[in-house]
């Protein structure tokens, strides 16, 4: 499961029908969210082989807590902690873990919000989440093609200012200190993202830069001081009643020898029948492009989309989701990434009993 969905379905899924988190505590401006999840899921993906394979697997289980307290009138601290790694279908027997999903603490009042831990990257919430958001199948973009992962999400600091007018901005950072196990140059490093968010009515778009500078120092396999590259992108978004509908252009510009420059191009929207959602999404991938303008370019030339031989994917996605009752929801999806023996395209099904 995409790790911001708890979120979103807690605020859409859940608050349409009704299911709320549990309020344990709350007294003298102090208050206590308890919440949760248990999904399972059946997927049949096709490998590089070409033959199906097919599992009962869990598909993002989590428990969570939520807490905030007033510091003072127009100042409030909170934090979160979410725990995964929980392995519904395989609890009896399967290995113990300490996972974790998010973790952080922050204070939010008439300044802004500022945060700090571990939790999904702004990069994904503004730029990738509109477009694809979904239970179980995802488009590729700059986090999975660069090969970074999980954890970009790790040791971040995050401030986003107040609306002014409708405008939102952001920076942050991720630091690696020279005492952590995973940063294989022993040397301090700090990364620089941010980006600006404006929103008027119903449409809003986004835009973010991140120097992933953080990784020169972090990824094993690359020369120390050797730079991993840049990612930045821009979404655009619409809401009219039921119908969200999501544009964007996201780049992965690589400056490792061996690692391609991707644009991403995705298209993606999401539809509220009254008992659940119906979602698609389209992305043209086109690997080892210079910049947006070769795209464009071979468009224009009428050799679109593989003038310069570059790699090239149409990946489509497609699902549903049916709410059983205001705490418990079904869904499916079927995804096709237009790879050689149509690697990677399968369906999946599942169910989520949320609180």
């Amino acid at each position: 499961m995409k790790k911001t969905l708890l979120a979103t379905a807690i605020a859409g899924a859940m608050a349409a029908s009704g299911a709320q988190a549990a309020t344990v505590y709350n007294q003298d401006g102090t208050k206590l969210d308890v919440y949760g999840n248990i999904q399972l899921a059946v997927y049949s993906t096709k490998g590089s082989n070409g033959e199906y394979d097919t599992q009962l697997t869990d598909n993002g289980t989590t428990f969570g807590f939520a807490a905030e307290h007033v510091i003072y009138d127009g100042l409030t601290g909170y934090m979160k902690l979410e725990i995964d790694d929980i392995n519904a279908d395989e609890m009896a027997t399967g290995p113990r873990q300490n996972g974790g999903d998010t973790a952080f603490i922050g204070m939010k009042g008439n300044f802004g919000d500022v945060r700090i831990g571990s939790y999904d990257d702004l990069f994904d919430d503004w730029i990738q989440d509109p477009v694809t958001n979904n239970e179980g199948f995802d488009v590729t973009d700059s986090t999975s093609y660069s090969g970074i992962g999980g954890s970009i999400q790790t040791d971040q600091l995050t401030y986003i200012s107040p609306s002014f007018s409708g405008l939102e901005l952001a920076i942050g950072t991720q630091f690696k200190g020279d005492a952590e196990a995973e940063n294989v140059s022993g040397d301090e490093n700090a990364s620089i993202f941010g980006g600006a968010k404006y929103t008027v009515g119903n449409f809003s778009v986004a835009a973010m830069y991140d120097n992933l500078d953080n990784y020169e120092v972090t990824a094993a396999g690359l020369a120390n001081n050797q730079e991993f590259g840049d990612r930045y992108g821009i979404t655009g978004q619409y809401q009219w009643e039921s119908l969200r509908v999501a544009l964007k252009l996201e780049r992965f510009d690589s400056d490792v020898g061996d690692v391609d420059s991707t644009n991403f191009y995705g298209l993606g929207a999401r539809y509220g029948y009254g008992h659940g959602d119906i979602y698609g999404a389209y992305q043209y991938v086109d690997v080892g492009a210079e910049d947006f303008s070769d795209t464009v370019a071979d468009a224009a030339d009428g050799d679109f989309p593989n003038e310069n031989n570059d790699e090239t994917y149409n990946q489509v996605i497609v699902g549903a989701t049916y709410n059983i009752s205001d705490a418990m929801y079904t869904w499916a999806e079927a995804a096709f990434y237009d790879k050689a023996e149509d690697e990677g395209d399968g369906v999946g099904v599942g169910v989520t009993y949320m609180f």
